[in-house]
């Protein structure tokens, strides 16, 4: 495990006994895109919280079936795109916990690091939120942090999904509709890989690492 969690907020919350809510957005990010960003700094505001983690997952369960960009190159693009904005981290937690990444594994090893007067909310897409009954452990995760479904562009939040998540596992989850842009990763890299522009679709450091890199690129 890293020495730090996030080399912004890992003091959050240990100087005072002031209460603070702390932003956990995790993912493959294969690559990071302006939509991630979007989502996490209309959550921020929404949700008063005085900061967001990105954290990049180390093997992910659930794409196992297809081929994951090194977590290297995946956590050098999550740094770049993220350090302007001091409200935003990354951090390699879940990379340097090796083997698969659990979100139970996460909020469980999170919620003993940090305070107890920081809250945690783990934000995650609308559609996922609403399959939270099963994942890992569910139904252990509910005291662990607050969880946030944001809507995405095409997806509209299903309440009685929600209800149906919390009847099952307890976990009460908080929905979000946001403006967001109307991308994803996957479109990305067949964009990259049919040799089509993602400029305006990327931060232009991510871009310029994508081109570097040669990432997605066939042959």
């Amino acid at each position: 495990m890293s020495v730090y969690v996030s080399e912004r907020f890992d003091d959050l919350g240990r100087a005072d006994s002031a209460p603070h809510r702390l932003g956990i957005l995790g993912g493959t990010f294969d690559p990071i895109h302006m939509g991630h960003l979007s989502l996490a700094e209309q959550a921020r505001v929404a949700l008063g919280l005085d900061g967001v983690i990105f954290m990049p997952a180390g093997t992910p369960v659930f794409k196992k079936d297809r081929e994951v960009t090194s977590a290297e190159d995946r956590l050098a693009m999550v740094r770049m795109a993220v350090e302007d904005n001091p409200c935003f981290d990354a951090s390699s937690f879940e990379i340097d916990r090796g083997g698969d990444t659990y979100t139970y594994d996460t909020l469980r090893a999170l919620r003993d690091y940090f305070p107890d007067n920081v809250q945690l909310y783990f934000i995650t897409g609308a559609d996922a939120a609403c399959t939270l009954h099963l994942w890992h452990r569910a139904s252990e995760m509910a005291d662990l942090a607050t969880f946030v479904g944001v809507s995405r562009p095409g997806y509209s939040i299903d309440s009685v999904a929600g209800e149906a998540v919390r009847a099952a596992c307890g976990i009460n989850v908080t929905f979000l509709s946001l403006p967001g842009i109307d991308v994803s990763s996957s479109m990305l890299r067949e964009k990259v890989a049919a040799g089509q522009s993602v400029r305006y679709l990327v931060p232009d450091v991510v871009r310029s690492y994508l081109q570097l890199k040669g990432l997605y690129r066939k042959g």
